[in-house]
């Protein structure tokens, strides 16, 4: 099966992850594609497919040759910020200018707004009609990894022993929560999990969750002259304290941030919900403290047990784990000149599956799979990048 058909398969369902479930997988939609997917891989030859009760998909494919056991890793879901529901991919020819992707909504992507378009003229991409996003991310990871393994095994010849794995909820980044590390049973292991063709990453944000809640007395506004604290005021002072310049609206690289996710409240109770990123761990540190000193200060102009801060680490930034094995690294960009790519390595302005299972034992960087434009309604992917990509992972696979 070609790597087009197998992804055009896999996004006609509808795996979108729910952060607010606390179930594992937090939608039972992904499990209907971690059983078509242990189908598909035992009619692979893969004998010992098979998903776990929490919705995780484990396979291996035995070696020919003598050399370390490979994982290949992708995940299932997709971002909850767009809709995944009846997606309607399609594949054109892009010849340059503007792409219009649905017209009846005016929807037009134009190379100085996506100007990763101007690097895909002549290849055949394939978009959605902009109502949904498309589900590259990380649909097109599965197929080139199980397309990888197809054309592996139909040429024969020599190839490593290879670890597969698909892993459900990444998208809210529980993905590695319950990955079996240990049974999974390899030395070291990629995550087909990127974006623009030739990119390998190896370096993530430190990233922690912050809840801040405001405690506040709500008194008539006639008689409220030194008696009322409104919540609502309080969580606007905080985050006013918060540096401008550190909003991921004006940062880039390596520069990290702090971002309001969700507030709400009223003049009792207020509560703020913030996402802190730095790849540089004493940076992201300082950032953690900082929301403690403004929650101090407040407590002394407003009173005691006004602002209370609940930070929790999430992940944090694989390099330190990858530095000491980087013939990790040195492999993947061999295996992408050998498949005709420019590597580049990039920062991942995100976390991955990786990161944590680099911190769990398993180095474990991140390869490109040719999406651009995830989580949106303009996200598209070249079938030549796809291809692409295949050939990369059957290198990474051969001794």
């Amino acid at each position: 099966m070609k790597v087009t058909e197998r992804f055009l398969k896999y996004v006609a369902f509808d795996t979108q992850s729910n952060e607010s479930s606390e179930r594992c997988p937090s939608t039972e939609s992904q499990k209907l594609l971690g059983a078509a997917l242990v189908e598909e891989m035992k009619a692979l030859g893969i004998a010992d497919a098979r998903m776990d009760e929490h919705g995780y998909v484990y396979g291996s494919v035995p070696g020919t040759a003598e050399g370390p056991i490979i994982g290949l890793i992708a995940h299932m879901d997709t971002a909850p910020d767009c809709s995944g529901t009846n997606v309607k991919p399609r594949i054109v020819e892009y010849k340059g200018g503007d792409l219009v992707i649905n017209a009846g909504l005016n929807l037009v992507m134009r190379p100085k707004d996506f100007p990763s378009l101007d690097r895909n003229v002549g290849k055949h991409l394939i978009v959605t009609d902009g109502t949904t996003l498309l589900g590259a991310d990380d649909k097109a990871g599965i197929a080139e990894i199980l397309t990888a393994v197809e054309e592996l095994l139909a040429e024969g010849g020599p190839r490593l022993s290879l670890r597969i794995g698909f892993t459900p909820d990444e998208e809210i980044g529980r993905g590695a929560d319950r990955f079996d590390v240990k049974g999974f049973g390899a030395d070291f292991a990629y995550t087909a999990d990127g974006g623009t063709l030739g990119e390998i990453e190896y370096e993530n944000f430190n990233a922690a969750a912050a809840t801040v809640k405001f405690k506040g007395v709500s008194i008539h506004p006639g008689s409220a002259k030194d008696k009322m604290v409104n919540a609502m005021q309080a969580a606007i002072d905080f985050h006013t304290m918060l540096p401008a310049q550190e909003r991921p609206e004006h940062t880039e690289g390596y520069e990290g941030f702090s971002m309001l996710a969700h507030m709400e409240g009223g003049i009792e109770e207020a509560t703020l919900r913030y996402i802190i990123r730095d790849h540089d761990r004493f940076k992201f540190e300082q950032k953690k403290s900082r929301f403690q000193m403004i929650a101090s200060y407040l407590n002394e102009r407003y009173g005691a047990g006004t602002v209370t801060v609940t930070l929790k680490d999430s992940y944090y930034n694989m390099k330190e784990k990858i530095l000491p094995v980087m013939y990790v690294v040195e492999r993947a960009r061999a295996a992408m000149q050998a498949a005709g790519m420019e590597p580049v390595a990039v920062p991942i302005r995100g976390g991955t599956d990786g990161a944590r299972l680099s911190f769990e034992g398993l180095p474990c960087p991140n390869l490109c799979t040719g999406g651009e434009n995830y989580h949106g309604r303009y996200e598209y992917i070249p079938v030549e990048d796809m291809e692409r990509c295949v050939q990369m992972l059957k290198h990474i696979a051969r001794p």
